[in-house]
This record gives structure tokens, sequence and C-alpha cells, in this order.
């Protein structure tokens, strides 16, 4: 990440940024050298809010809300969807003392909101408001389902499930856009909010708000892949996305390459496009830049984790629930039940090394917990039959003398038990056929304060640009991903915590606060100055790579 003095005078905390070297501070964005003491928390991130952006107010705004009123079994219960946006963003908001706006999806959440459709949800660390937005089931299936789910995830994701693309489902797409466009401009106290839109459901919000408030500071963050050119070609209606999210002041994304795809993609179609690293889109008069922020967890405080159950009471419990013998090993996949993640891939690998490796037989339990989700498109209803299929032909093949050696919960779980299971883990497989980044891999490092456990990573999934110290495979190279399995399940102890300092100091530094504070200092810089701020451009993150974190965290090791 690249220094910036209003992080430490901003701040004064020496759990914040500290410079070591403005050595090449001449030479441009990503140049300079700097290495950091500790984390971004809640904290820093709202003293940073307080100097940068004083008295602005900040909305967010996306399709899935951070939490939903739900009825079950008799009674109303608060529940956080399983969703990789909302563990980045709700601790932000909270943060922020924002205001979030939503699709109200809960079974309840009309009971809990005021005539205006708001309600306050405290939190620690902040109250922040939710307005959430109704949809009826047409309007569902239409803007949703269809064209966001059926169009644009498979086409950005490119997992070979073919994209559908409706004029009737592009119409509704356009007029729930509108209808959050709306409600941005309705619940803006003043003409120039800061507005955070999240991601592909919400593509044409960030002109439809520039219309009403041309003074807003708009930033869009896309948090699935963005394919080259060729490919993206392929929706109808590109060129009216592309000026929709050209109506952000800046346009994020998680990695390096998908914001050069997004600026090739504008330069294709007849826009003035800067080179450089750090790209900006000229039109009509109106600069976007263009930028990536990999996205994080909330590194989990000592208090949170002090709560948690030992690692190794995790590992009895384990053992006790799965019949896991006590020299036995675990192997754990943690994903929403969707195509793009790699289950069937996994599972093959699974079973190949069963094959190859037949000392495992009876030792080793694979655990995929598989959230349901768009339960209501034909496309995941196959998927999810297909892999309750190969678990079931596979546990049929090794299961004649020992256990079914796969378990597969088909339930969502809530992160305390997430933390549970990823500590009592010996491999996580994170083997993703595509995604923007895969929080699931940040979250299993931040779990594992022991040092132990070892992380199998997709090299497609964004996330691989930070956590190099992980396994990397090729999701669909059957035979690696089961020597990855091999080399992991036998890996020493001391190799296994070499790899986990490393990540773990990456994750730790490069949190969620810290992806809100370089993504809000850029737009800060943007807006008109006030007296008591002192403004530089803020360039976007440059996070340790696997050898400088790894030289950095064994020197604060062996300082301590």
């Amino acid at each position: 990440m690249n220094y910036d003095p209003r992080f430490a005078a901003v701040c004064g905390d020496a759990r914040l940024p500290s410079r070591i070297d403005l050595q090449h501070a001449a030479k441009g964005p990503n140049k300079q050298v700097s290495a950091f003491a500790g984390e971004w928390d809640a904290t820093g991130l709202r003293k940073l809010l307080e100097s940068e952006l004083a008295g602005d107010q900040i909305i967010v705004v996306s399709n899935r809300q951070p939490f939903t009123h739900e009825k079950v079994e008799g009674e109303v219960t608060l529940i956080q969807p399983a969703s990789g946006l909302v563990t980045a963003l709700e601790p932000v908001v909270r943060a922020c003392s924002g205001t979030w706006i939503a699709h109200g999806s809960g079974n309840r959440d009309r009971d809990f909101v005021d005539a205006a459709d708001r309600c306050s949800y405290p939190a620690p660390g902040g109250i922040y408001t939710l307005r959430r937005i109704w949809l009826n089931s047409e309007e569902q299936r239409g803007y949703c389902d269809g064209f966001s789910n059926s169009g644009l995830w498979p086409l950005c994701h490119g997992v070979h499930v073919r994209p559908v693309f409706d004029e009737a489902d592009w119409q509704q797409y356009r007029a729930i856009n509108a209808r959050f466009a709306d409600a941005v401009v309705k619940e803006a106290r003043g003409p120039s909010p800061v507005v955070l839109v999240q991601d592909y459901h919400l593509a044409l919000v960030p002109a439809l708000v520039r219309a009403q408030l041309p003074h807003a500071t708009i930033v869009s963050f896309w948090h699935i892949p963005w394919p080259h050119a060729e490919q993206m070609g392929m929706c109808p209606w590109l060129p009216e996305l592309l000026n929709g999210l050209l109506g952000s002041d800046i346009v994020g994304f998680q990695t390096p390459q998908h914001s050069h795809n997004f600026a090739n993609l504008a330069r294709h179609s007849g826009m003035d496009v800067s080179t450089g690293d750090l790209p900006e889109v000229s039109q009509s008069g109106r600069i976007t830049q263009v930028r990536y922020y990999p996205i994080s967890i909330a590194w989990p405080t000592a208090v949170e984790t002090a709560a948690l159950p030992s690692v190794a009471s995790c590992r009895r419990d384990a053992q006790m629930r799965w019949s896991i013998p006590a020299n036995g090993k675990l192997i754990i996949g943690v994903d929403r039940f969707d195509y793009t993640k790699g289950i069937i891939e996994r599972l093959h690998a699974f079973e190949h090394l069963l094959d190859v490796q037949p000392q495992w037989r009876g030792l080793v339990r694979f655990v995929q917990i598989a959230a349901p989700t768009r339960t209501g498109l034909q496309e995941y209803t196959d998927f999810q039959n297909q892999v309750f299929a190969e678990v079931a032909r596979i546990n049929a093949r090794f299961a004649a003398n020992c256990d079914a050696p796969i378990v597969l919960l088909d339930v969502h779980h809530d992160r305390n038990a997430l933390d549970v299971l990823y500590r009592a883990a010996d491999v996580c497989l994170v083997t993703s056929l595509r995604d923007g980044m895969n929080l699931v891999c940040k979250e299993f490092v931040a779990a594992r304060e022991d040092g132990h456990g070892v992380l199998v990573l997709s090299q497609f999934a964004g996330a691989v640009n930070e956590l190099q110290s992980a396994l990397v495979v090729n999701p669909y190279h059957t035979l690696q991903v089961a020597d990855a399995l091999q080399e992991a399940l036998c890996m020493p102890a001391a190799e296994q915590q070499r790899r986990m300092r490393a990540l773990r100091y990456t994750v730790k530094s490069a949190n969620v606060f810290r992806w809100a504070a370089s993504l809000l200092l850029d737009a800060s810089a943007l807006r008109a100055p006030a007296p008591h701020r002192t403004l530089r451009k803020f360039h976007g993150p440059h996070w340790p790579d696997r050898a400088s974190a790894g030289r950095l965290e064994d020197s604060r090791m062996a300082s301590a």
C-alpha cells in the first residue's frame, strides 16, 4: 500500500501504517516502500473518516442486505446472509454510522421498518440505518434471478454455464436500478453524499444518481470478476452497463487484471483512456478513475479470539462428531452452493487422493459446507443434484469398511460455527473455478492463531494475488489438487507455521478496514477541500507479497 501521511497524522496510533522508506516518493503510485506495525480497526477508520470526511454522509447501496428479519419455528430472529459482500461491508458501515440501502428479502422485514422503510441496527462498534427496498416476485425474477444471476453472473465468471439475456429481464433490471437510485436521492441529507454502490446488480445506479445529485462522490465496487472485452461483448446491453458505471468518480475492482480489463473495454468502446497502472476514463468532460482494492475481512480482536473454544477443543469435537480417529485428518470446504466454487472438481480430487493414497481411507474426513443459494434457478437446482449424486457415489465406493469419507452439510452456518470448523481443520480447500476474491480463505487464516493448518487455494481466486504462501492449484487439474492435498496432509508443523505466519501477516495488515480506508481516502481526495483537510491523492493498496510478508513477519517474531 502506498504511504499516505494522513494515515499516521489522523490516527496517531502505532497499530496504523508508519513510513519506513520514502526514498522513491517521486516515482509515482505503488512505488514507495511501507510496512505496518499492525492492523487497522474500526476506531482507526472512524478517526480517519472524522478527519477526511467530517460531516459527510456515507450511503452504501447493495442488492443484499446485511441482515434479515426471519420467522423461524414461530420466532422472529436476525439472520446475517452467507455473503462475502456482507462479511466485508457490515463492519465498515458500522464504523461509518452510515445508511445502507438494500432489498428487503426477509419474510418479516416489513414488520421492523418505520413509515419510510427504515430501521436502525445497533451493533458493537456503532449504529447504522438500513433502508429497505421492496420487490414483488416478478421484479425479483427479472432483475435478480434473471438479468443479474442468469446473465451477468455466468458471463463474468466464465465457468461454462451459458448466460441468458432476456429483454424482459433487462427491463426489470433497469426499473429496479432506478428505484435504488431514487432511494439514494431520498436518503441524501445534502447535495454531495459519498455513495458506495456495490456489485453487478446495480451497474446503472451511478449514472442515475449522478443525474440527480451531480455533486455526489460516487464510488462503484464490482465484487465479481470483470472479464476481457470480447467476453463482456456477449451482453446485448453492454453500452448501457458501461455508461452506468462511468457515472462513478471511481470504479473499483478486486484485482489489477479486472481493472485493466474494464479500462480496455472502455478503450475499445472509443473512449479516451489514459495509459499506465492507474487508468482514467474520460467521457463527456467527466473523469472516472479505474482502481483495484482487494477486499478483506475484519481481523478478529483479542476478545473475540479468546471467546472461541480452543483449537484442541474444536478438534476433539470434530473427531467425535464425524468419527475421525485420533491420528486422522479433517479437510473442509466452505462455500455457497454455487457452480463457480469448484465443488464437483474438489470432490473428484479427493476421490483421486483416496485412490492413489489408500492409507488415508478411514483416516480422513472431507466436510463440505454448501449454504443454499438461488434455489429458484434451474442451473442451481441441477448443480446441487449433481453434487449430491457425486457425494453418494464416492461415499459408496469407500464406505464399505469405514465411515463415509465425505460429509455434505447443505445448511447455513453462522460465523461462530464456521470459526469452530476452521480451527478444527487440518486443510481448508478453496478451489473456485473463478472468484472475484473469496473471503473463506481469509477467514480460515484469521481463525488459526495456533499457526497450524494448510490452505489449498485456486489460482483463479482473486485472493491468490495476496495469499501465495498457500498451496496454489489449478482447480481443473484433478491430479494436481490431489497432490496438493497429499502435501498438505503430510506437511511438517514447522512448514505449516512458516506459511501460516506469512498468510496471517498479510490478512491482518490488509483487513477490511484498510480496504475501506484506501477506498474512502481516494474518494475524499476528489471532494472540495475543507480547511482542516490536507488532501493528497491516495492511489490504492499495494499488499505485501509472499516473500516480503514472510520476511516482515519473521523479523517481528524474532524481535518479540
